[in-house]
Formats: structure tokens, sequence, C-alpha cells
């Protein structure tokens, strides 16, 4: 069952991001001093911006401030709409449930790969923690028990704006979990400046709060509320200069979610526009190194992914961020309008 976005809803929503934000804003008072004191400060890759080595040291592991406002917020926000303010929030359907409640635990458990990357990093104080095998076993091992619990709930169609429904079957399963794992690793690649991931993330999750509205994913909507609103908390340490970065902890929970945002409202290809900016990086990667074989050594880019490309052309790291994030804000909006009238 549905409850149409009323004022008393849209109230609660807010109310549930401002508790999130909050959390997240101060739990980093606190957060930031004790990861210092563990010394779990990010060690800077040698073949990224030399002036990128100033920030040696910076606390890493920063997205367990979103993860947990976001996630201890949605819980008591459920507890709170359903039996104190008697607001239905969730369509009574296997599928809608199980795509919500997956898509808090394929984060979680997205992050909490991060989490081992990320330590293995800061205790062995090098820059590469989890294997590139071992990593991208993890996600399809997550990847898979999401794709399946969707399947299994009756998951097995796509919307595709302007031509309808398409039911994949049980090609489901591996659609899904190549979204997933994409996405994931695109979101991460993107996490390489002062507050850029956080800021992309956070207006592609501002797009997935009014998208799951109209649909009527409203228990979506609630869950796009309190990640947008502890991303915004984490982004008070995060933007330049950073005084906690999010890593892989932040970044591969936020590519989870992200997804489960688009899949759980039945509309993936929109991840197209309102994923502008984290397909238009994970590419950039894929085309250095394609270029570079193929020419025998040459660059196409001064650097990838593409925002250390600007870096390396001049532009501060603000003006990355603003001008990505308006990019984002474009896409959602084509995609906000796909959604409307196609």
């Amino acid at each position: 069952m549905s409850h149409k976005m009323d004022l008393k809803t849209m109230t609660a929503l807010a109310a549930s991001a401002l508790a999130a934000f909050l959390m997240a804003a101060l739990a980093g008072r606190s957060a930031i001093p004790f990861l210092h004191r563990l010394k779990f400060g990010q060690t800077i890759r040698d073949i990224g911006p030399a002036w990128h080595k100033k920030k040696q040291g910076t606390p890493t592991m920063g997205g367990v401030l979103f993860i947990g406002a976001s996630v201890l917020t949605f819980v008591a926000a459920v507890v709170i709409f359903e039996y104190v303010l008697q607001i239905r929030m969730f369509k009574a359907t296997q599928l809608t449930l199980t795509s919500l409640f997956s898509g808090v635990l394929l984060a979680v458990l997205c992050g909490a790969l991060g989490f081992a990357d990320d330590f293995i990093k800061v205790v062995k104080k090098r820059n590469l923690g989890l294997t590139a095998r071992q990593k991208l076993f993890g996600q399809l091992l997550v990847a898979l028990g999401y794709a399946m619990s969707l399947y299994m709930a009756g998951g097995t169609s796509v919307n595709i704006p302007y031509y309808g429904k398409i039911d994949l079957g049980i090609w489901m399963v591996p659609f899904t979990m190549f979204v997933v794992v994409s996405m994931s690793n695109a979101v991460n690649i993107t996490d390489g400046i002062d507050g850029l991931c956080g800021m992309v993330s956070f207006f592609a999750t501002l797009f997935f709060i009014v998208a799951a509205g109209i649909k009527g994913y409203l228990g979506q909507s609630l869950l796009a509320a309190v990640t947008a609103g502890a991303i915004a908390g984490f982004l008070v340490w995060n933007l330049h200069p950073a005084r906690v970065f999010m890593g892989d902890t932040g970044s591969l929970f936020l590519g989870g979610i992200i997804t489960a945002f688009a899949f759980g409202i039945n509309q993936p290809f929109l991840l197209i526009f309102v994923g502008l900016i984290y397909i238009i990086e994970i590419l950039s990667v894929v085309l250095q190194v394609l270029y570079f074989k193929a020419s025998g050594g040459k660059r196409l880019f001064k650097m990838a992914p593409l925002h250390h490309h600007f870096e390396m052309s001049g532009w501060s790291e603000n003006k990355i961020v603003v001008v990505f994030s308006l990019l984002t804000i474009g896409g959602g909006i084509v995609a906000a309008a796909l959604i409307l009238y196609a």
C-alpha cells in the first residue's frame, strides 16, 4: 500500500533527512579525531597529482559517518512513520519490500567490502588494499545475492523510457549484477578529490527522493532522504580542504545504494542520466588504457580518471566539484522529465 506525498509525509521526510544530517555532522566531531589517534590516514598514490601528497595522513574510512547515520535514521524513521505517525510508507508487495530492504543490505555489504579494503590499506600503510580479484569476487558475490533476491520476489522486468516494460526472465540476474558491479566501481573511481563523490552522490540521491515520490515508492523516498541528509552531514567535513575522506568504505556503499534506488523504482536505465558523471569517469579510465595500448604509449587525457585531467589542466578542486555537480543536476532533470512524460 502506498501513501500519497502529502504535506505530512513531506514534512516527515524532511525531518528524517535533517536527523540524518545532524547525526553524520555531529559524529564527525569525535570520529575524525578518533581516526587520527588510530593513525587511519590515507596513503596517497605516487601516480596521482604531485600536490595531493600534502593530503597524506588525512583520515580515511569516513564513509562510516554517513553509512551509520543513514541506516540508523532509516530504521528509526520506519518505526516512527508506521507506528507513531501512521504514515504507510510501503507498497504491500513482496517485490517492493524486497527491493527496499535488500537494497539497504546491498549497500551495507558493499560498504563492508570497502571497509576491508580501507583497513588493509591503513594497516599496511600502502594505497593498495584488497587485490583486484578479491574485490571483484566480493562485488560479484554481493551483487549475485541482491540480484537473486529481486528475481525470487518476481523482479524480472525493467522499464525503459518511451519503450515500456521488458521482461528479461532469468537474464535479469546477470543484468542486475552487471549494473551493481559497474556502478559501484564507477562511483569508487569518482572519489578522487575533496567533496567530489559526496557532492555528486548527494544530487543523484536528491533525484531519487523525487522520482520515488512520483512513482509512489515512498519507502524508497525515505531511504533516499536519509541518505541525502547523511551525505550532506559528511560533506561538512569532506569539502575542500577535506578533514576526512570517505574511503572505499563510503564510495562502494554509495555505489550500492544509488544502484538500489534505481532498481527499487524499477528504472535502472535512468542511471545513464543520473549517474552521468560516474559513467564518464569510469569510461575515461577505460579509454585511457585502450588508447595507451593502441597508440604505443600515448595518452588520451593528461591523467585519468577525468577529474584528474581537469586538475592537471589547472582547474581547482572546487571548480571541478561545482561543474560535475551541475552536470549531475542536469542529468537528474532529464531523468525526471523522462519519468513524468515518457
